[in-house]
């Protein structure tokens, strides 16, 4: 972490900013619970929500919420066959996703407040740019989303939802 900004969301301190957490790479979870909700089904990380939100098919959202976020994410890298008004969705459903892992999580809100005023950049080696930042280019909307949640946090402008 660099004084000034949190580069990356995986290492061990700042993985709870991903939208992976809380499970751990080679497998097992961190000790803080995700909640989030999509459709009225509930997820344990924002990755499968967001990665069953691609989908109209309820059948399909349910059986995301119960695989890995890794397997989430490799399903949709095989499926292209996703909503029709998916880009004009996908970012307000990302916020709305990030917004419910943090308000209903009193430890998580107090772990985002804690990166005080830093700027959060998803800094990644794969190539996205969209919501991350690779090799200094991206749009980083991930940590934008991130820095915007924590101010509503901070002036004390979300509660805890389902």
């Amino acid at each position: 972490m660099v004084s000034d900004k949190i580069s990356n969301f995986t290492d061990e301190k700042t993985r709870f900013l991903s939208n992976f957490y809380p499970h751990k790479k080679g497998g097992g979870k961190y000790p803080h619970k995700v909640r989030v909700f999509y459709n009225n089904i509930e997820f344990d990380c924002v990755e499968n929500a967001y990665q069953a939100a691609k989908f109209t098919d309820v059948k399909m959202q349910i059986a995301f919420s119960k695989l890995s976020p890794y397997e989430a994410k490799a399903y949709w890298e095989t499926n292209t066959d996703y909503r029709a008004d998916w880009h004009l969705v996908k970012l307000q459903i990302m916020e709305d996703l990030v917004r419910q892992k943090f308000s209903n999580s009193e430890e998580l809100r107090q772990m985002l407040l804690q990166t005080d005023n830093l700027l959060l950049e998803e800094g990644n080696d794969w190539g996205d740019t969209y919501w991350g930042v690779c090799d200094r280019v991206g749009e980083n909307n991930l940590g934008k989303i991130l820095m915007k949640i924590r101010e509503e946090l901070k002036n004390g402008n979300i509660f805890s939802q389902k």
